[in-house]
């Protein structure tokens, strides 16, 4: 997995990313304890809220930015980016109202709306082969664990010496760190965009999306990552320290416990997607993390917590490594950035679900209640992926042009031309704007 790194743009752009999360990471931490500083018990509500605000501001700017900068410079873009974002930062240490959360959240996630789909629409082009793009993913997956692993852990020692407030110096230095980087990186050339106008940019994401029944599945699969995704992020502050009655560091080693099962998930799924199919490794994440969110009602310490956290962590990389497969499968290359772009959206108003209904239904009526509610929710999404993502999956689908002629170049695409109609790897696009009937 590791040989993808020979290529130098994608190694700076791997370590960028790197150490932007790291840095968030501790922002993370940071903020689960100063909300709890501020607000004690009812601190997951809090969170639930902030956290609610940073998924309006993914779902609500993600494709609007996608379609706006696809014609700028991409390290341009990502680097300006990169420096809004660590200004923003500056300003976390000095928070003293709830409300004060709020605004700062909104503003560096919107930063994050349009850095996030641009960073990761540039990685099929630096790393073109199918092979080394799934290595390419599984690598991204791992840096999000090396975020909940190793960010928890090295808050956990700072915090020895100083307050959380200086934990959010971390996550400025990491935005800089990451802009330099994506600086020394050598981009590939943008490929030339269609003139279309800005209104169709930013739904062709989304219309393409919403037509794939893959694409709909794997959505499902989203919902129940954010069921079990927010309950650990939301209410692990408040299991630890609010109904534990334990200290900071022990939430950073149960923060910590999940990243590890996402980690070595992350690590083993190259090999494992090489004999199963991307739905089946998805949905048996989606499974696991159910599985455990059903279990949570029993745990009552924290030896039963870290294990649990630990299970959690496999499912939820499990569940989400592969989708840049699926998105890459089912987009023409030309798409792809607005499709990105949409999945980014589109999956985080599953998070939006997820946060407050954690942090709210934790706060209001308990813990356990907290478990009871998310794993409902996860196994409906289970059920839903299982429904709308086909188990056959065909890419090469036989369908029709009736009103194309018969000279047009595209016949010369896929299959042998039986009468109006004839077989190739399907994607929704201006050609074929619904999927075939049947499938």
């Amino acid at each position: 997995m590791l040989y993808v790194l020979a290529n130098r743009t994608y190694r700076h752009l791997f370590l960028a990313q790197v150490i932007a999360l790291f840095g968030t990471g501790l922002a993370t931490v940071a903020l689960s304890l100063l909300a709890f500083d501020i607000a004690g018990e009812n601190a997951g509500s809090v969170l639930g809220t902030a956290f609610a605000i940073k998924m309006i501001a993914y779902v609500g700017l993600a494709p609007i930015a996608a379609a706006l900068i696809e014609k700028l410079p991409r390290r341009a873009v990502l680097v300006g980016l990169d420096l809004v974002r660590a200004g923003i930062a500056l300003l976390l240490p000095f928070v003293t109202e709830i409300w004060q959360i709020y605004v700062l959240i909104f503003l560096l996630q919107a930063a994050s709306a349009a850095f996030t789909p641009s960073f990761q629409a540039v990685i099929p082009d630096v790393l073109p082969k199918e092979k080394d793009y799934t290595n390419a993913l599984s690598l991204s997956r791992l840096a999000y664990d090396l975020e909940n692993l190793l960010s928890p852990t090295i808050a956990a020692g700072l915090l020895l010496f100083v307050n959380f407030h200086g934990l959010f110096g971390g996550t400025v230095v990491g935005f800089l760190a990451s802009a330099a980087l994506v600086v020394s990186a050598s981009f590939p050339k943008l490929k030339p965009v269609q003139n279309q106008r800005t209104v169709k940019r930013i739904t062709q994401g989304t219309r393409i999306y919403l037509g794939t029944p893959r694409l709909r599945g794997m959505l499902a699969v989203y919902l129940a990552v954010a069921a079990g995704g927010a309950m650990v992020i939301v209410n692990t502050v408040v299991i630890v320290q609010g109904v534990f009655g334990l200290g900071t560091a022990d939430v950073a080693l149960a923060l910590a416990c999940f990243g590890g099962g996402s980690m070595i998930t992350a690590l083993a799924l190259p090999k494992l997607l090489e004999r199963m199919k991307d739905r089946s490794v998805m949905i048996l994440g989606a499974v696991v993390m159910s599985i455990c969110l059903s279990f949570g009602y029993f745990v009552q310490s924290i030896e039963t917590l870290l294990p649990l956290w630990f299970f959690m962590g496999i499912g939820y990389s499990a569940a989400q490594t592969p989708s840049g497969r699926v998105l890459r499968r089912s987009s023409n290359s030309s798409d792809l950035p607005s499709v990105f772009a949409s999945q980014f959206a589109l999956s985080h108003v599953c998070w939006l679900i997820g946060y407050p209904v954690a942090g709210w239904v934790g706060s209001s009526f308990g813990i356990s209640s907290a478990f009871v509610v998310m794993a409902v929710l996860a196994w409906i999404s289970v059920a839903s992926s299982l429904v709308l993502w086909p188990s056959s999956d065909a890419e090469v689908l036989r369908h029709s042009h009736e009103g194309l002629p018969d000279d047009d170049p595209h016949w010369k695409t896929g299959g042998e031309k039986v009468g109006k109609s004839h077989a190739h790897a399907f994607r929704i696009d201006d050609l074929h704007p619904r999927w075939p009937s049947g499938f």
